[in-house]
């Protein structure tokens, strides 16, 4: 039996620094659904955890109006997305740090493809 592949996206750190290329898997973050906050926080993108915490404070106050049914169920939705956006997040955030963009990957592990992206 085969194992499952998923494509990645590669970004080499900036020139004279040190580092390991980074790999973005191109799948649904359930740690971003599950847990967005500590998503936001591990992978540094500190505006959309201020972003997510006035969300979340919105919601807490509309809660009086629409209900707390109502606003757990955008609470869920809101989770859900950012599971969806979670890699065209990092994305983004390493672009805007300096990362150059190497190309996409297809491997059966983020190990393999950093592996594969160091050739």
């Amino acid at each position: 039996m085969e194992r499952p592949v998923t494509l990645y996206a590669i970004f080499d750190p900036k020139p004279g620094k040190p580092a390991l290329p980074a790999v973005v898997p191109e799948t649904f973050s359930w740690l971003a659904a599950i847990l967005p906050p500590v998503f936001l926080v591990v992978h540094g993108l500190w505006l959309e955890l201020v972003a997510w915490l006035l969300k979340v404070a919105a919601l807490v106050v509309l809660s009086r109006f629409i209900g707390d049914g109502a606003a757990f169920l955008l609470y869920v939705v809101a989770a859900i997305w950012l599971g969806f956006a979670a890699a065209g997040l990092r994305r983004h955030a390493l672009q805007w740090r300096g990362w150059t963009f190497r190309g996409p990957r297809i491997a059966p592990s983020a190990d393999l493809a950093q592996l594969e992206a160091l050739q």
